[in-house]
């Protein structure tokens, strides 16, 4: 699908225990990559509903103290890719992290803000260029 206009995607920064969640993509752009969970921002859609589904998607975990963080303008030149990434914080609620798209994400972890895995993102490279910090 080709594309004329940036799309919206929405990152979702989970705290548990002074860590952050992220998981190892697959199947899509940035594959091999750490990102947050998050995905597109759908028609009519809150951002607040949008982290929400896609972590009950992706993790199967409940969020809670959904609030906006950061944004990101991130053009990936080889994908011929452009989205804005709306980066949300979040806090842990409830549930056992699962890989519940397994097409699409290797594993998720538990991260050290000041210690992330290799290679990340490139909306998390961005967000980190900010000098962005959750705690």
């Amino acid at each position: 699908m080709e594309q004329n206009r940036p799309g919206v995607g929405v990152g979702v920064i989970i705290i548990k225990d002074n860590k952050i969640l992220l998981g190892k993509r697959k199947n899509a752009h940035g594959e091999g990559d750490w990102a947050f969970p998050g995905g597109h921002l759908e028609m009519n859609e809150s951002w607040e509903d949008c982290a929400k589904r896609e972590v009950m998607e992706e993790t199967g975990i409940e969020i809670k103290n959904i609030r906006f963080a950061s944004a990101t303008n991130d053009i990936f030149v080889k994908e011929g890719k452009h989205y804005i990434t709306l980066f949300m914080m979040t806090d842990y609620a409830a549930g056992e992290v699962q890989a519940m798209e397994p097409e699409k994400c290797e594993q998720w972890e538990w991260f050290d803000w000041d210690n992330l895995p290799n290679p990340c993102f490139l909306p998390l490279q961005n967000l980190l260029k900010q000098n962005f910090k959750p705690f």
